[in-house]
């Protein structure tokens, strides 16, 4: 009893449950978001920068020439996809708090429609109406909770990390010049551009196709499917624009 008077009711689990959930581990890629930015870099890396290389090959440029504008690239494509998934985690982070604000506010002015809302998502999974009251009532006793369980399965929406944005940018700038240099190394030794295009060629199509298959690995199942279409819409890309700056220099 509390020094009031009132009851004071404590949640307990079950030792036979709490030995299940202690004994109990689950495994779950939970590093999806970075992940995703790795894929935008290093996709975007290899492909921009190698069909800029081979386009310029098929130009009759110099490997140095084709190095130096490669270089330009990638510095130019790091800042620009890094500043981009910066803008877009910043979005995301900003939409958030406006629905956050939006939902606060609802609780307090219509509690009722809220509370009906949460009453048709329940309804939704199968829930009784003598099981889901208990919950809507303990919901409308905790404004936090409430506005957290409207956020995610109303909305769908997550609570972004603090440092989301700056962390994306890192991510994908960081992704996209080692995705970018791969394609280039062979203009370093190199010198003949003719002779340096067919060792980039075989280089970036090999670090597509394991690329695409470690992507599809990491995210989904059939990941020589992926390795595959990844490394064929590197060599399209390329060959696209070897054909074009043949053609252009007729």
């Amino acid at each position: 009893m509390s020094p009031g008077g009132d009851k004071i009711t404590r949640i307990t689990i079950e030792p036979e449950k709490q030995s299940l959930l202690d004994h109990h581990t689950e495994k779950h890629f939970t590093a999806g978001e970075i992940v995703r930015d790795i894929i935008i870099g290093v996709s975007d890396g290899l492909t921009v920068p190698f069909a800029l290389a081979a386009g310029l090959s098929g130009a009759n440029a110099s490997s140095s020439i084709i190095l130096t504008a490669g270089i330009a690239e990638v510095a130019a494509g790091a800042i620009s996809m890094g500043l981009g998934g910066y803008l877009a985690a910043k979005s995301e982070a900003d939409h958030y708090a406006r629905e956050v604000k939006r939902e606060q506010e609802e609780i307090k002015t219509i509690p009722e429609t809220e509370a009906a809302e949460v009453a048709e998502m329940l309804e939704h999974y199968g829930v009784e109406p003598h099981e889901y009251s208990p919950v809507v009532n303990a919901l409308r006793k905790n404004p936090q909770a409430w506005v957290d369980f409207m956020m995610r399965f109303e909305l769908g929406l997550e609570k972004p990390e603090p440092k989301r944005a700056l962390q994306s940018a890192f991510t994908i700038a960081i992704a996209y010049v080692l995705g970018g240099f791969i394609p280039l190394f062979p203009y370093i030794f190199i010198p003949q551009a003719m002779d340096a295009v067919v060792a980039s060629v075989v280089i970036t199509l090999l670090a597509l196709f394991i690329f695409g298959y470690g992507k599809r690995h990491f995210t989904g199942s059939r990941p020589f499917k992926s390795a595959f279409e990844t490394a064929f819409i590197g060599a399209v890309a390329s060959g696209a624009a070897f054909c074009l700056a043949k053609v252009v220099q007729l």
